[in-house]
């Protein structure tokens, strides 16, 4: 989980490519590591260039975990479906 929020990293990518300013000036300003910065910016050019119909790489990893989780989930349905075999009560 980052320690900023995500309105600060919005704001901080806004600066970048709307204001036309470089990362590391940007990050200089906002106090913040111009990797960092530049790690946000390189992601929020490749969610842009995918369209507003697209999926935020965000959006694709909930997706993905959540196939994952109703894989899980139908492997269980199955074994639960399976009839138990029933011990038969001792007659002695």
């Amino acid at each position: 989980m980052s320690k900023y929020p995500p309105e600060f990293r919005e704001q901080a990518v806004a600066l970048v490519l709307d204001g036309h300013r470089s990362a590391r000036e940007v990050a200089r300003e906002l106090g913040i590591n111009h990797e960092t910065l530049r790690n946000w910016v390189t992601k929020a050019r490749r969610d842009r260039a995918a369209g507003p119909a697209a999926l935020s790489s965000d959006e694709r990893l909930e997706v993905a975990r959540l196939r994952r989780k109703v894989a899980e989930l139908e492997v269980e349905k199955e074994i639960l479906k399976k009839p138990r075999s029933s011990t038969p009560a001792d007659s002695r």
